[in-house]
């Protein structure tokens, strides 16, 4: 019997492994891999956290050099004890300059918290004392589960919302010990916190990850309400990653931006945000123009797209929040530190500058000086800060939100 002619299908699939076969590096047999063994029945799934493991490995093996390089030059450069000193002792300062013109004078007139010692997360017990539920299902997909932060007794009235998002390199999206500061000062100061976890790669290609946000910010507008949150103020935070995908959610919510992510979406699915909080943030998926942007692109097209940024250049342009900046946008606080060696300040600095000169609405960008990457979860001196620059912020455009309602009303 004569063999079945390939179709124009079969051959694009053919050509397609081959070309993946020609530039798969160790890294890539071993990914492919773990993403298969996770398909097996019965077993699958307990071999699924091998992924992750391997997609950090890849990551790791990307960025460590230099980070290690950075940080022995640091370690070694003389009289470094006393700079780190004196910029830890700018953090207040820094903190109510970047807020001027953003936050009313009134409101900056306060004692700003002292720094401590310790780390942050040795206080994560503490912390957790204002989880009020956990493991709520947001969505259909196990992994779409949040908790809810929020104090014993909240006052009269829908509290503002925030939805907080973890980082980890969209390979890792716990919401384990990340945020716990925030989440606490925030719960103290009368809001309704959740926070999110979200499918990840490498099990989960791009844009999953966004999906699960906007869908975490869906079922907030209409959910929320059952915790004492304030359905019609949803505002939305996130660190590392978590700051990517807050960003991108901010400035492509519904109806302002397209509908490409809205297909993916419950018809009618409301995924608008009142402001967003990046923290150490990725706001370009697209710059190759740096050692660093290479390494970071090249691990994005194996590890979390799975696509190559030269054979799909407007998937990658859709996933940068610096490409996607508009006029409408909520108002945006981007915080970063100047010693970021994982994401350099440079693209906080960058996407600051986008939108002021495009947005309407208000902009903060505080820089920290000598902070890095995480610090959050591990400078004591800097998260106290930090955490109440943030609250301040919020409970700002909380404020002016509630202004513009009232005057509707009226």
């Amino acid at each position: 019997m004569a063999a079945r002619p390939e179709t124009p299908d079969a051959r694009s699939r053919i050509s397609s492994c081959a070309r993946w076969l020609r530039r798969a590096r160790p890294a890539d047999y071993l990914l492919a891999f773990s993403v298969a063994s996770a398909s097996l029945p019965v077993v699958g799934k307990s071999l699924e956290p091998l992924g992750g493991v391997t997609a950090m490995s890849v990551w790791g093996a990307r960025h460590m050099p230099q980070i290690l390089s950075s940080t022995a030059k640091s370690w070694f450069t003389p009289g470094i004890g006393a700079v780190r000193k004196r910029e830890r002792e700018q953090t207040h300062a820094v903190s109510d300059a970047a807020l001027r013109g953003v936050v009313s004078a009134a409101d900056l007139d306060i004692a700003w918290p002292e720094p401590e010692q310790t780390p942050p997360v040795w206080k994560a017990l503490q912390h957790r004392r204002h989880i009020h539920r956990s493991g709520v299902q947001y969505g259909s997909d196990p992994a779409q589960v949040l908790d809810v932060w929020r104090s014993r007794e909240l006052a009269d009235g829908p509290a503002p919302v925030l939805i907080y998002v973890p980082g980890g390199a969209w390979v890792h999206g716990s919401r384990m010990l990340q945020g716990y500061a925030l989440l606490s000062h925030l719960a103290e100061q009368g809001w309704v916190c959740l926070s999110i976890d979200y499918r990840v790669a490498p099990h989960n290609r791009w844009p999953r990850h966004i999906i699960d946000v906007k869908t975490a910010i869906a079922w907030a507008h209409a959910n929320v309400d059952k915790f004492g949150g304030d359905r019609n103020f949803v505002a939305v935070a996130g660190s590392s990653a978590g700051g990517h995908l807050a960003a991108l959610a901010g400035l492509t919510g519904s109806p302002v931006g397209d509908r490409e992510y809205a297909d993916r979406l419950p018809a009618g699915a409301d995924t608008t945000v009142d402001a967003v909080v990046g923290l150490y943030g990725r706001y370009d998926w697209q710059d190759r123009s740096t050692p660093e942007r290479v390494a970071f692109v090249d691990f994005l097209e194996r590890v979390v797209v799975g696509r190559s940024l030269r054979r799909h250049r407007d998937l990658y342009r859709n996933a940068s929040p610096i490409a996607r900046v508009h006029s409408e946008a909520p108002p945006f606080l981007v915080v970063h530190g100047s010693a970021d060696t994982v994401i350099p300040v440079a693209q906080a600095r960058s996407f600051a500058d986008r939108l002021r000169a495009v947005s309407h609405s208000k902009v903060g960008y505080l820089e920290l000086p000598g902070a890095g990457h995480g610090f959050d979860m591990t400078d004591g001196a800097r998260t106290g800060a930090v955490s109440t620059a943030i609250g301040l912020f919020l409970n700002q455009i909380h404020r002016d939100r509630s202004t513009i309602a009232g005057k509707q009303v009226i």
